[in-house]
């Protein structure tokens, strides 16, 4: 099938927007490849770059080791599949599926084989001969799907297929498209907002923010290892708890994590992890720490103080602590809590996350627990605040940004 590279792509509009600023990455023959952001983070721009529909400012994108920058959308071999179903209204399921064989001079034969083949993998056999007002939202994009497939290119592009559906047509078609990429052998590049999406058919994710790449890994290693604390946030459900202002301490042998409210005995795989301990301990550096809700508890033991702010458990296994005024943190129950009972509150520190405040960069380098794809994308350092500000400085400003002056 083919791989993908993309090497220092910018994209701003004639608007001056900036849509992405040096975007690098590579997708491996065959990969699963998920670009995870939210709105105007620059995933789908990524999509129309590499299928041809808008042109690069700067950079250059190779599919199986040649250049298709200047290339026109139908000479990349690709097919893409747009957030809402494309098909044409007068033309059956069959001939929508089948017109870019006829475009491109396919038998009749080869067309009626490869269109029915594609309809029984994406259940449309008894939906061939309908027009898209007769078809569901599923069944209208699983049309655009096998649009896609018929003409076996080398790379398929999803665009969000899966927006606007409900829960159980969104769970149906995305076991589809799983079952379409074991089957067609193929290499995916998927975008979504959806964190469940992507963490499920991704053997790796690329995650955007406003036009930067954030981090590009396999998702447990997303999950465990965050570039930044963007990658933190994003990653996990609930969503982590952040502890800002926290300064670190030094007593004897021992490194403690110190904020409004509390205090953590830092362990010793994180002490190990943290390479640059000296320069923060006693200085006055502030960092913030990550502490995932499945990670702390409610235990009559722990060491760390609250009050239940919202003890009411809804069935989903967590509810709400006050540690301080300006510290409430979402943890772990297993039964309700009337508000302002006071709690301990235990956290598993050997999975505690550090963040420099200023850089928003992680603090601790990768262990053993780490598991390398064998890919040079693990390697990339997202850049920092500073340099993301100073980098929507010099290449344009977003929409909302330029709302605001």
């Amino acid at each position: 099938m083919a791989s993908l590279k993309l090497s220092g792509i910018n994209k701003v509009f004639p608007s001056g927007e900036r849509a992405l600023y040096n975007v690098n990455f590579e997708a491996a023959d065959r990969e699963f490849l998920v670009i995870l952001g939210g709105e105007s983070s620059g995933k789908s721009t990524i999509l129309r770059l590499i299928a041809g529909l808008d042109d690069v400012s700067s950079g250059n994108i190779f599919i199986d080791g040649k250049d298709v920058t200047e290339a026109e959308p139908k000479d990349r071999e690709l097919s893409m599949v747009f957030k809402n179903a494309t098909l044409f209204p007068a033309m059956n399921v069959f001939d929508n599926m089948a017109m870019g064989l006829r475009q491109r001079k396919a038998s009749e034969a080869v067309v009626e084989e490869r269109v029915k083949v594609a309809a029984e993998i994406l259940g449309l056999t008894d939906s061939l001969f309908r027009k898209p007002k007769a078809l569901t939202s599923a069944e209208k994009q699983r049309a655009s799907i096998g649009r896609a497939v018929v003409r076996e290119p080398k790379l398929y592009l999803f665009d969000e297929p899966l927006a606007g559906l409900d829960e159980k047509l969104r769970a149906d078609l995305l076991n589809t498209i799983i079952n379409l990429h074991a089957r067609m052998n193929a290499t995916f590049v998927y975008s979504t907002k959806n964190l469940s999406e992507a963490l499920t058919i991704g053997t790796r994710v690329v995650v955007m923010k406003d036009g930067f790449v954030q981090q590009i890994d396999t998702p447990a290693n997303l999950y465990d290892y965050p570039a930044n604390a963007y990658v933190a946030f994003l990653i996990g459900s609930p969503t982590v708890n952040f502890i800002y202002k926290t300064k670190i301490v030094r007593e004897g042998d021992l490194y403690k994590a110190v904020f409004a409210g509390g205090e953590f005995v830092l362990p010793e795989n994180i002490v190990s992890r943290f390479e640059k301990i000296a320069e923060y301990a006693d200085s006055g550096k502030e960092v913030t720490l990550g502490v995932r809700p499945e990670d702390i508890s409610i235990s009559a033991g722990g060491a760390l103080k609250a009050k239940a702010e919202n003890g009411t458990n809804v069935g989903n296994g967590y509810c709400e602590c006050k540690v301080s005024p300006a510290l409430i943190m979402t943890v772990s129950c297993d039964k309700d809590c009337a508000r302002g009972t006071e709690v301990g509150l235990e956290a598993d520190l050997s999975r505690l996350l550090v963040f420099d405040t200023e850089t928003g960069l992680t603090l601790l380098k990768r262990d053993k627990g780490y598991q390398p794809s064998g890919l040079p994308d693990a390697d990339y350092i997202p850049l920092t605040l500073e340099e993301e500000r100073a980098a929507t400085r010099k290449f344009g400003v977003k929409k909302d940004q330029k709302k605001k002056r």
